[in-house]
């Protein structure tokens, strides 16, 4: 299911001609706030801390 959804979401990308740049424009002004940067590597850390202060 997963696979399906990545390639409807790639075949989306592929059709409509304005759609990356849109997303390239989008992710650039994310990845240019800090306090998105360090919220988003704080949500893909939680499950290694919290499964290694568990033990």
């Amino acid at each position: 299911m997963k696979w399906l959804i990545l390639g409807a979401l790639l075949g989306l990308l592929l059709a409509v001609p304005g759609v990356p740049t849109v997303a390239a424009a989008l992710l650039v002004a994310l990845l240019t706030q800090p306090l998105c940067v360090a919220f988003v590597l704080g949500v893909l850390a939680r499950p290694a801390l919290v499964r290694r202060w568990t033990r």
